[in-house]
């Protein structure tokens, strides 16, 4: 009810009128007292509605129009107001005013004629049809203002405000006014109507006058006084409210807010407006171009315009935006002026960088000086109008110059002040640094080595103090240092090849002793070279063991003068002079050309195929790669198991070249779908000449059912397996290996084995191809070998033009890079000689192993190394084949100045002369000698090449009547090792190609292989028993056999009357065994053994073959061999068959006697042969050559190459040597970086480019390897072997093209799996430029690694980590600290911090593996990143260091401490790379330690 009567009750109305002095000129003075303010404020109080000037002076024409009305009071309309108990109410507003006639000057007759006073005590006012007035525009254009009407033409008046003039009013009195307040008041009172003093204008208020109104009021019982300002907007709506309090009697009374106070809550009210629409404009304004028209309508909706408008009006709302646009014109002149400022340094180092053109000039002059230049227009631009920032230059953002007037500023003065300032110190603190360098380069007191802090003191003064910083001449001194440690070490290492002799008399071999190191010191330790590293005996140490590595080991990648090594430049010369066939066919090749890749096909139905290749990939080591013997290969895999005549399940296809295939089954279904599979494919190929399909490599293997390998059923499938292998003539596997668990079907010892297969016959595609055949090596009369040595001061090309520009000079058949053929008349006949030029340390392997009838040595007179190695070359020479000795001078012999030039020819005639050799000089600036001046000594080879042949059949068949098989440790004796021309030679390895053929055969042989047969069966000459090898060929399918350098028939036509008459069995002749050497010292182990190709061995005594001396003039001596019966039937020889063998080659050496070495003909060789014999005891080569090796078969669990196929007790040993000479070797390729999955179908913005450019000071960590951890350590962290188990290449590649189209893709939402999203994020550091850590820093790391205290190698370690780059150093703490978090659970994904340094070491750093550093340091690498992830916390948050869960890894460098003289790593190891799961890498030094120490290092 008390709802209803609310809502019924109407909004009470109330009518005021505004009263107050009004009058003339006269009487009220120049302006009113504020009545029509006072209205206008209350009435409509915006700003923009509110109008100061409402003047009373009218036409008579305005008088009388409808506004006016004849009246003289206005009408200001109806305003709602809520009071202060929240009543809304109604009030109409009149005021009382006197208008004056604009032309009498006189009040305008109304229809009311009394005075003011009695007017304005109206209280009713009628007026019909009044208009309601707004200000005096309005008058005389009522039409463009609202028209609303008076209501009803009339209004009862309820109230009064009395309005008193506070203000100081011109032409007007206070006292008069309040005179006429006083008798207004006084006519108010009679109509008995509230009334309200107003004291209007208080913002320009007296204090006095104020006072006096208030004095009024008083007096006159106590009216309310409301001071006012209608201006200022200050207690306007209380005057009117509080006289609505008066009117209604039933409202409280009003309280009355005195003036001050009032106006301050209306400053705040406006002051926090203001705030707010400053804001407002900053937020939209953002350009000094904005104009206010535009910005006004963004601005018209928001709250902040309107109340600070409604406030302080429209114009001041603008005024404030222009204000801010201003500031922002301001700060955009202040930034370009910082930049131009900027910039004017970088114009003044490249307008004029010259201080001695400068250095007098002033600023003016040198404005002046900048527009002559060139590029002054490049750096400058000359406005038209000036100044710069007063113009719309300021607005031209793409042009960056710098606006010249800009010069006449203080700022650019003082910039021109500090370039020439800049100029003076830095010709200063160039010429300290010059000086300094001069001090050091002239300072005896500085040698290799000296730290800074010993030589400071000698050096140093105090303008070096004053005018260098710390870092400058630290980093001076430190160049310096590198320069001279350069400079020794290359002195240092001529030094080691000056004295070439002496590691050649050593034998040292790998493992040299400490008694032959100390053999070495003590030879060398008075040269100044040798002393001259005193301060790194580290490096010169390990110069050494460089240097061994290079006598035992010679190739192009060790040789000291890489890569100027003389092998490359001359294969370079000759293949760029010859294309040989073997080129043209391995273009033709069907075998991938990257040697590091393994195409493999898994062929099973039911899904066996993609099982298998799963489990296969979860041994690979990183992203699809597999470890084959320390050596790294990319794994391809293609499972195939539907239709194999369907182009989706073919065997090869245009981008997948197959090397073998694994056949599955574990059902007779399975086993049917193999056999028809393999009969397909092979159909498919024939007639083809790409039909190596049907000779592909084939394994066969009954998959492990769970475990179950019991049962008749398991019998059966064994034996139909059996069948089905021998049919396809391909390997069996079953499934009782060792090593099999549950759920795996093959284990890692068989995949490997499998692998090294597939390896061996893919390098073996070409070799028939390749291979020259028989007749052309037949037919070659003479083999010269040229020797050079590395980095003499004259180039190969003037020592090989003559002979590559010679008319007869033909590419070599047999496919070497390093020989040509010539044909040459040399007495009455014309001779097909080969000439190989090979540098000294490759010529040093092919000594005993190769039939050479010459040698052509080369040296410079001006290098005592030359001289040496030419030296040490000829003592292992026997003294029967000729030598020419071929001297290099600067010129004539007669004008040389040099004393060492002349003492090295004299040297040298007199080696020529003392072996019955020749002689002779060319001068290197005539180095285009003929071919002529080496004619006499071909006609010396000619005559001795019977003999030279005879003597290396005689020394191959001493060799092959031994039953132990004799491998040279020496490099001196001729190590197989030693072959420079192989590529790759780094280690033979165990043959394991017998797993690919139980039945293994020989390719079959050539037409011109068949033709020499047949010639050689017609001569009485040889006998030989090569029928059944032949009949066994031509019925077998060849197997890929590796390219081995071309095999050399030792034999010519006119040498066969000199061989063996007869031969009891008259079986067809054909080739022995110890011709079958190739060119380049191979070992004859390197191929496979033909069991079945083999005839049943005699028992009965056999010829070898015959040779004739030249001291017996034609006696004939026929060298025999008494077959022993074998122990244990191995053909492994042991003790008993070793000195058997020993008596039986003394026998035959004592009936013919071998020629002498060149040594004990010349006094001037061999003069460090003493140290040979001296080492019989303690010594490396101790046990002798041939029980070493044995040992080492033995230790490494290889039995020799006899072990492979056991031979039967009576076999013929030239056959053994026959089948060795067709052994097979499998040898290491170099790892090839893996291409990157990201980029080999799309070009990527974000993989594979600098990691600078994929993070920000911002976001330091690549957002797809942020992406990546987390979302492994969400759901990957307890996954088994995570990181080692590699995900699907498809899959990784899925996800990085993805991310690179779109960088916030979801990996949860993909379902991507754990091991997919952990290979990709490897893959992201393995495709990086550069590796994550630098290499710099690895030379760092390396270093700190060798401390030997733990807890000073930890803070070692962590000084180098702050050097890394900033990007560097993030992301590889981000890493670190994942891997730490997955090592802690180790328990239940198997993968403690050493597995994970494992996996990550090769990613994160990248070493280069083709070279000794970095395979010595790989346990030293993977040691160091397990000590990351073990002590990330100290590394990185700064924890204490943690004790290792185990016991503290293995450091090389701390073995290296029990060796006084090993004090740094070696370079003569090579250890593998680590597999997964890895053994434990051997420590590099550990081979160069004596046994007792390697027992304590490995425990």
């Amino acid at each position: 009810m008390m709802m209803a009567r609310k809502q019924d009750v109407r909004i009470p109305t109330y009518n005021i009128s505004v009263v107050g002095l009004s009058g003339t000129e006269k009487e009220k003075g120049q302006c009113g007292i504020g009545k029509s303010c006072l209205c206008n404020r209350f009435v409509r109080p915006s700003a923009d509605e509110f109008h100061l000037d409402h003047t009373s002076v009218l036409s008579t024409s305005d008088f009388g129009g409808r506004v006016v009305n004849n009246d003289h009071f206005l009408y200001w309309g109806e305003v709602s107001r809520s009071l202060e108990d929240c009543v809304e109410c109604k009030m109409h507003i009149v005021e009382q005013t006197e208008f004056i006639d604009d032309q009498t000057f006189q009040p305008h007759r109304s229809t009311a004629l009394q005075p003011y006073i009695k007017r304005a005590a109206a209280t009713k006012l009628a007026s019909a049809e009044k208009l309601m007035y707004f200000c005096t525009d309005q008058l005389g254009l009522e039409q463009d203002f609202e028209q609303k009407q008076m209501p009803d033409g009339k209004l009862l008046v309820d109230g009064f405000l009395l309005g008193i003039d506070v203000s100081r009013g011109m032409n007007r009195n206070f006292d008069d006014q309040l005179k006429f307040v006083s008798n207004l008041y006084n006519q108010l009172a009679k109509t008995k109507k509230p009334i309200v003093v107003v004291l209007t204008k208080c913002d320009e208020g007296v204090e006095r006058y104020i006072r006096d109104a208030h004095t009024f009021a008083l007096s006159k019982k106590n009216l309310q006084v409301v001071e006012t300002s209608a201006r200022s907007n200050v207690n306007v709506d209380l005057a009117f409210s509080t006289l609505v309090q008066l009117i209604d009697k039933s409202r409280g009374k009003t309280k009355i807010i005195p003036y001050f106070e009032a106006l301050k809550q209306q400053s705040q009210q406006i002051a926090t407006a203001k705030d707010k629409y400053e804001w407002l404009v900053s937020r939209i304004v953002k350009n000094h171009n904005e104009n206010w028209l535009s910005v006004n309508r963004k601005m018209q909706a928001s709250p902040e315009y309107q109340d600070y408008v409604y406030l302080e009006g429209t114009q001041k709302a603008k005024k404030l935006f222009l204000q801010h646009i201003h500031r922002l014109k301001h700060e955009h002149i202040e930034r370009r002026r910082k930049l131009y400022l900027a910039a004017l340094p970088l114009a003044f180092e490249a307008l004029i960088p010259n201080l001695d053109e400068i250095d007098h000039l002033s600023c003016i002059k040198a404005k002046k000086l900048l527009e002559t230049k060139p590029e002054f227009l490049k750096w400058f631009v000359v406005l038209e109008e000036t100044p710069w920032d007063a113009t719309s230059h300021i607005d031209n953002m793409e042009n960056e110059r710098i606006p010249f007037d800009l010069m006449d500023t203080v700022p650019a003065e003082q910039l021109y002040e500090a370039h020439l300032e800049k100029l003076r110190n830095e010709r200063k603190r160039v010429e300290m640094r010059r000086a300094f360098k001069e001090n050091l380069e002239t300072s005896l007191f500085i040698t290799p080595g000296k730290p800074w802090e010993e030589a400071r003191s000698f050096i140093m003064n105090e303008d070096f103090y004053q005018w260098l910083e710390e870092s400058v001449y630290m980093d001076i001194y430190g160049k310096h240092q590198k320069k001279i440690i350069d400079k020794a070490k290359e002195d240092f290492q001529e030094l080691l090849l000056e004295y070439s002799e002496l590691f050649y008399e050593l034998e040292l071999d790998a493992k040299p002793s400490k008694e032959k190191m100390g053999v070495i010191q003590d030879v060398l330790g008075e040269e100044q070279r040798f002393k001259a590293l005193q301060k790194l005996q580290a490096e010169r140490d390990a110069l050494i063991l460089k240097h061994i590595h290079f006598v035992y080991h010679p190739t192009k990648e060790t040789c000291p003068s890489c890569p100027a090594c003389v092998d490359a430049k001359i294969e370079h010369l000759i293949g760029s002079r010859f294309i040989r066939p073997s080129d043209r066919n391995q273009k033709n090749s069907l075998s991938d050309p990257n040697i590091d890749r393994i195409n493999l096909v898994i062929l099973g139905k039911d899904g066996l195929a993609r099982e298998l290749a799963n489990e296969i990939r979860a041994l690979c080591t990183n992203d699809d790669k597999y470890v084959i013997d320390g050596k790294m290969y990319e794994l391809s895999l293609r499972p195939i198991e539907g239709n194999v005549r369907l182009p989706v399940n073919s065997f090869q296809t245009p981008t997948f070249q197959p090397h073998g295939c694994l056949c599955l089954y574990n059902s007779k279904e399975s086993l049917s779908y193999v056999v028809e599979s393999i009969e397909k494919s092979r159909e498919s190929t024939l007639g083809r000449r790409d039909n190596h399909l049907v000779h592909l490599p084939l394994t066969l293997i009954l998959v492990n059912k769970r475990g179950d390998t019991s049962g008749e059923t398991l019998h059966s499938l064994i034996q139909q397996g059996q069948q089905i292998a021998s049919k396809l003539q391909c390997v069996f596997l079953d499934p009782a290996s060792a090593g099999i668990g549950y759920g795996r079907n093959i284990n890692e010892k068989q995949i490997s084995q499998v692998l090294k297969g597939l390896l061996d016959s893919k390098r073996n595609l070409n070799l028939v191809s390749s291979t020259a055949s028989i007749k052309d090596l037949a037919d070659i009369d003479l083999r010269i070998v040229m020797c050079l040595m590395c980095g003499d001061p004259f180039s190969a090309d003037d020592i090989l033009f003559p002979v590559l520009q010679s008319q007869t000079c033909k590419s070599s058949h047999c496919g070497s890079n390093n020989s040509v053929l010539l044909e040459l008349p040399i007495g009455l006949h014309k001779k097909r000689i080969e000439l190989s030029v090979l540098s000294y340390h490759s010529s040093f392997s092919i000594r005993k192993s190769r039939l050479v009838h010459g040698y052509i040595v080369f040296y410079s007179a001006k290098r005592k190394a030359s001289l040496a190695m030419l030296r040490a070359f000829l003592c292992e020479v026997q003294d029967i084949i000729p030598i020419q000795l071929v001297a290099l001078t600067d010129g004539a012999v007669d004008v040389l100045d040099n004393d060492l030039s002349r003492e090295q020819l004299t040297e040298g005639e007199e080696i020529a002369q003392e072996i019955d050799g020749r002689f002779t000089s060319i001068p290197c600036s005539q180095p285009q000698h003929k071919l002529e001046i080496f004619h006499p000594f071909f006609k010396d080879v000619v005559e001795k090449k019977n003999i030279i042949e005879a003597t290396h059949m005689y020394d191959n068949a001493a060799e092959a009547c031994s039953t132990t098989e004799e491998v040279f440790n020496s490099p001196r004796a001729g190590s197989p090792l030693c072959n420079s021309n192989l590529q790759d030679s780094e280690e033979d390895i165990e043959p394991s190609y017998s797993l690919f053929r139980e039945d293994t055969s020989l390719p079959s042989l050539s037409k011109d292989h068949s033709k020499l047969s047949m010639e050689l069966e017609g001569n009485d000459g040889l006998s030989f028993f090569m029928s059944n090898f032949e009949s066994k060929l031509n019925n077998k399918v060849p197997p890929p056999v590796k390219p081995k350098p071309p095999v050399h028939f030792e034999i010519t036509k006119g040498d066969l009357s000199y061989l063996d008459q007869g031969h009891r069995d008259g079986q067809r002749k054909s080739v022995s065994s110890s011709p079958w050497l190739p060119q380049d010292g191979f070992d004859p182990s390197d191929y496979a053994e033909p069991m079945d190709a083999v005839v049943k061995p005699r028992n009965e005594e056999e010829n070898i073959y015959s040779v004739p001396h030249d001291s017996t003039q034609g006696k004939i001596i026929t060298i025999r061999n008494i077959n022993k019966a074998q122990s244990n039937g191995s053909g492994n020889g042991s003790d008993s068959e070793m000195d058997t063998s020993s008596l039986e080659r003394g026998r035959k050496v004592s009936i013919v006697s071998k020629p002498v070495l060149y040594r004990t003909r010349c006094t001037r060789l061999g003069r460090f042969a003493s140290y040979r014999t001296s080492f019989s005891v303690g010594s490396d080569d101790e046990l002798g050559p041939i029980r070493k090796k044995e040992e080492d078969q033995a230790s490494q669990g290889y039995k020799g190459d006899n072990a492979v196929i056991p031979y039967e007790t009576d076999e013929d040993p030239r056959k053994r040597n026959i089948l060795r000479s067709l052994r097979r070797n499998t040898k290491k390729p170099k790892p090839k970086p893996r291409p990157s999955i990201t980029k080999a179908t799309w070009e990527s913005n974000y993989f594979g480019v600098p990691l600078t450019t994929v993070v920000t000071p911002e976001k330091p960590i690549p957002i797809f390897i942020e992406r990546c951890i987390e979302y492994i350590e969400a759901t990957g962290l307890s996954t088994e072997g995570i990181y080692r188990v590699s995900g699907n290449k498809s899959e990784m590649e899925s996800l990085q093209r993805q991310f690179d189209q779109d960088h916030n893709l979801d990996l949860a939402e993909k379902d991507f799996t754990v091991n997919t999203v952990a290979g990709a994020m490897k893959s992201f550091f393995s495709e990086l430029p550069d590796p994550l850590v630098p290499y710099n820093m690895q030379i760092d790391l390396v270093e700190a690694h060798k401390i030997n205290d733990r807890e000073q190698k930890l803070h070692a370690l962590k000084e180098v980590l702050k050097k890394f780059p900033k990007e560097n150093h993030e992301v590889f703490k981000y890493v670190i600290s994942h891997l730490n978090k997955v090592s802690h659970n180790n328990k239940v994904n198997l993968m403690t911090s050493e597995n994970l340094s494992i996996c990550f070491w090769p990613t994160l750093m990248r070493p280069d593996f083709s070279t000794m550093d970095a395979l010595t340091a790989t346990r030293t690498y993977q040691t160091i990143i397990e000590l990351f992830i073990q002590q990330c916390p100290f590394f990185f948050y700064n924890r204490p260091i943690t004790e290792p869960p185990g016991a503290r890894p293995s450091s090389p460098s701390a073995v290296a401490s029990t060796v006084p003289f090993l004090t740094s790593t070696p370079v003569t190891s090579q250890p593998s790379p680590p597999q997964s799961p890895p053994p434990t890498p051997q420590s590099p030094l550990q081979p160069l330690l004596p046994s007792q120490l390697q027992a304590e290092h490995t425990l």
